[in-house]
């Protein structure tokens, strides 16, 4: 196995342009981002509102083993949200492809050296294991608020001001929309999600939140940061007592990601896959 490569003293990949892919083992390709640049943008200072973990899948891991034969694998990376650090997409893919070359004795020996990698990366304790959530079942996920007859004119930037709430009028359920879409920050490719919301509070105006979400379409923003802004958004302007925002991100690259926010003390949401992922 080659020499490893303190990921502080690592010069930054170059993102966004093409990168030849990684042929030995290099942790130095992680790129962390600083949490904090994107919260600042929407008032997040040190004491965090929520909750969290940014939940990765990977469908492309790869190595050999200690005769040379290669070894195919998922896995599942779950980064706690209130580590220092995200780790930039791409920068995870160059490195998961970099192992394609490596030799390990056993396939714990692959766990541990992707937790510790990723875990200096992100400066907290990352969680990995082999295998995929289940695919999850629509009918059980929530209310679909997509199919409704709204007029939209607003793509960018994300609008606050269009969610409203009934203060009057309290319920507890959970909703859905498929029509999440932003852009990324770095190379402008389109992101594709479903958003999975469940509160408790003032019944929140399901068109009013459709506009509001639709407002991202022209947005560059990365995927942790996007699920930040809806959580901080609708814990101001609607108010709920609970409430929790779950992204699921289609694949690219071989992975996905799935940024969970709720307010503390609320229930994980079940690890489930979406059928677009």
């Amino acid at each position: 196995m080659s020499p490893r490569t303190p990921i502080a003293a690592a010069p930054p990949i170059p993102l966004g342009r093409e990168v030849a892919y990684p042929r030995h083992y290099d942790p130095g390709l992680l790129f962390p981002i600083a949490r904090t640049l994107g919260r600042a943008e929407i008032g997040i200072d040190a004491a965090l509102p929520f909750i969290g973990h940014d939940r990765w899948h990977a469908y492309e891991l790869s190595w050999l083993d200690a005769r040379g034969k290669p070894v195919v694998a998922t896995a599942t990376i779950t980064v706690p949200g209130d580590s220092p650090h995200l780790v930039e997409s791409k920068s995870l893919k160059l490195y998961l492809n970099s192992l394609n070359h490596t030799r390990f004795d056993t396939a714990d020996a692959v766990l541990a050296r992707v937790v510790d990698d990723l875990s200096q990366s992100a400066g907290a304790r990352v969680d990995v294991v082999f295998g995929l959530p289940a695919m999850a079942d629509i009918a059980h996920d929530g209310a679909s608020i997509d199919a409704l007859d709204v007029e939209i004119t607003r793509y960018g930037p994300p609008d606050a001001s269009l969610l409203a709430a009934d203060a009057g009028d309290v319920v507890d359920e959970q909703l859905t929309s498929a029509l999440l879409k932003s852009n990324c920050p770095v190379t402008g490719q389109p992101d594709w999600a479903s958003l999975h919301i469940a509160y408790r509070g003032p019944r929140i105006d399901r068109a009013a939140l459709l506009r509001y979400l639709v407002s991202f379409r022209d947005h560059a923003e990365f995927h942790e940061q996007c699920v930040e802004r809806v959580f901080v958004d609708l814990l101001a302007r609607c108010r709920p007592d609970a409430l929790s925002v779950e992204a699921r991100y289609t694949r690219r690259g071989g992975l996905d990601i799935n940024p969970w926010r709720a307010t503390p003390g609320h229930a994980m949401p079940a690890r489930l896959r979406d059928e677009r992922q």
